[in-house]
């Protein structure tokens, strides 16, 4: 069973707050050796069987993977989040099929004990901890960031933002503006796309029968992620009325060439680019469309 929550979390809570239980996902390629890195969060309620699970996506999370464990084999680690979905909808599938709602807890706990002892050796689960969640996305945007996301020095004290620091930031957008319960989260691109297909987009809405998606995307770190975007797009828009935005980690300015391609690649795809700096603005536009 989780551990019980620490004494700076036992104070008075909010109503709305619920006893959840955390899993970091390590990577142990040696388990002789015993060394490991952690990769991911696996976040849920055990009352519910409602989860949240985040692995490491980005490409100076899989260096700092391979700087580590240097024959790491960065394919399957990408597959890797897929995989685990992919095992908790088929579990999910059979519990409900033989049990109701009421032996989720333990159908839960049977799970996770299973896993311990049948997960591939290089993946692991580490002991289970509690912890008090007001809301499942954020306390899990809050246990990457100390678990998991890539420790900044004092030196990168204010430079651009990765995907995780644009989600954290448009997560606290869309709160604000009550919006955040009628989006869809980490949709997955296949519905869309191809089977197999890994991508997820950040954020869904609809309205007037228009499928809406956001996704962050870090111009300083990874412009590359903006053909992928572009080409995810293209495939969804073939098949349903869409429209998208692209939140960025600075504004794009054409004096500088990577931005101009990411301005071209984005425009050519029909995808607005709103800089972070101006998301708040955007998103206060978009709210009444969506009453």
């Amino acid at each position: 069973m989780p551990e019980t929550p620490s004494s700076s979390m036992t104070g008075p809570l909010k109503n709305e707050e619920r006893p959840c239980a955390y899993r970091v996902v390590r990577y142990t390629p040696n388990l002789v050796r015993d060394e490991w890195v952690n990769i991911g969060v696996l976040l849920f309620d055990p009352a519910t069987g409602e989860r949240r699970l985040r692995m490491i996506e980005e490409d100076g999370e899989f260096i700092r993977v391979r700087r580590l464990h240097p024959q790491a084999d960065e394919r399957v680690l990408r597959k890797l989040r897929e995989n685990l979905e992919d095992r908790f909808e088929i579990f999910s599938r059979d519990a409900r099929a033989e049990r109701n709602d009421e032996g989720q807890a333990r159908d839960w706990m049977e799970l996770l004990a299973k896993w311990d002892d049948t997960l591939a050796n290089a993946l692991q689960f580490a002991p289970p901890k509690g912890v008090f969640a007001e809301d499942l996305d954020a306390e899990l945007e809050r246990l990457y960031a100390d678990h998991v996301a890539l420790e900044r020095g004092p030196s990168r004290v204010g430079a651009p933002g990765s995907r995780g620091a644009i989600r954290g930031y448009c997560m606290q957008v869309f709160k604000q503006a009550r919006l955040w319960e009628r989006l869809e989260k980490y949709v997955r691109a296949e519905e869309f796309t191809f089977p197999g297909d890994p991508m997820r987009l950040d954020y869904s809405y609809r309205r007037n029968g228009t499928r809406g998606f956001v996704q962050a995307l870090s111009v300083s770190r990874a412009p590359a992620d903006s053909k992928l975007l572009a080409y995810t797009a293209g495939r969804i828009q073939a098949n349903l009325a869409s429209e998208f935005a692209a939140v960025t980690d600075v504004p794009l300015d054409i004096s500088k060439e990577r931005h101009r391609f990411v301005r071209d690649i984005l425009r050519d795809a029909g995808i607005e680019p709103v800089p972070m700096e101006g998301f708040a603005v955007w998103v206060a536009k978009l709210r009444p469309m969506l009453q």
